[in-house]
């Protein structure tokens, strides 16, 4: 078996780090070590790098929560990420060797979430069968909410209604350079209001991260007569557009103000993408749906893209050294 090893992540490999991610086919902005970053006070990063001799082969966004290590908790999604060139022997190397890092300094459990596949640029689901030899079990499935923007889709008549009220209302919209107003008038009063819950970043936290990512962090914000009514932020990567937060005042519901917006983000903004992400509509690990909020996004022509949780022992090593025996044999044979 090659000379892989694993080490954990060190200031001084952030340039190496970020270059890395920079030709990964399952990567995207969220893995550059400035986005990781803006919450570290709340993660003990335990992030790893897999090294065959001197050359970077992979690396794990991770965290530690005592003696287990989970895929960024700080990040959408996560996962081994591996280059463009990766072959499946590559990854299951790679990943073996994790796993034997991490028992080795007293980790039992890894809990990983993988990285949907309509972020990558190439196909790239190697971990995936990685797991199922290492026996990992799948604990939680989300379910994405995605338009195919290269197929034909079709809005709903409800939807086509809206996106007319819309227009008759003379709404605006505009792409705004700060979070305040949606964030300060919209999004934390309806977050709270019904869930009694906060927005995952905080004002300060986006005003961060859009001044480093400004191309890839997106705020649109939807006026009537001059005051704010709704707005999305959405992440953009290569080939996705991610609607992170979506929210509009709740006294405002025969506006459109939704509609309106969405089907300017889908047909004009984005419409050059490959996949509009409108995110989950699951709660409780994914046992639930919130089936009103799915329905909307659906009536855009949305269909469903999962996304999946798994863990697996660190001990679980052995079974990936199994199945490099067996294919040995068979190749002596």
């Amino acid at each position: 078996m090659r000379n892989y090893s694993v080490k954990q992540y060190q200031e001084s490999d952030y340039d190496n780090w970020n270059a890395f991610i920079g030709q990964a086919k399952n990567a995207t902005f969220l893995f550059h070590r400035d986005f990781m970053e803006y919450h570290k006070d709340r993660f003990e990063d335990f992030s790893l790098l897999i090294f065959e001799d001197e050359k970077v082969v992979a690396v794990l966004p991770a965290n530690r929560v005592g003696n287990e290590i989970f895929s960024h908790q700080g990040l959408t999604y996560g996962g081994l990420v591996y280059k463009e060139e990766s072959k499946l022997t590559t990854v299951i190397i790679a990943f073996r060797a994790v796993l034997l890092f991490l028992e080795a300094n007293g980790i039992q459990k890894l809990h990983l979430k993988t990285i949907p596949s309509i972020y990558h640029s190439k196909p790239a689901e190697e971990i995936q069968y990685v797991l199922f030899l290492a026996e990992a079990q799948l604990v939680r499935r989300d379910s994405l909410s995605v338009i195919d923007l290269s197929q034909q889709y079709i809005f709903s008549k409800i939807r086509k209604r809206g996106i007319q009220k819309g227009k008759i209302n003379r709404l605006i919209i505009k792409e705004e350079t700060d979070f305040e107003s949606f964030w300060n008038e919209v999004l934390i009063p309806n977050l709270d209001k019904k869930h009694g819950a906060k927005p995952i970043h905080s004002l300060e936290e986006m005003n961060v991260l859009k001044n480093i990512f400004p191309s890839n962090i997106r705020q649109f914000n939807v006026y009537y007569k001059d005051k704010i009514v709704a707005g999305t932020t959405v992440f953009e990567s290569e080939k996705v557009a991610h609607c992170q937060y979506i929210s509009k005042y709740e006294n405002k519901e025969n506006l459109g103000s939704l509609d309106f917006l969405y089907h300017f983000l889908i047909t004009e903004v984005f419409a050059n993408k490959r996949f509009f992400d409108f995110g989950i509509s699951n709660e409780s690990q994914g046992k639930k749906l919130n089936d009103g909020l799915s329905y909307w996004k659906e009536s855009f022509g949305a269909s469903t893209i999962v996304h999946d949780f798994y863990e697996v022992e660190t001990a679980n090593y052995v079974k990936l050294d199994s199945f490099f025996a067996e294919s040995k044999n068979k190749r002596n044979k």
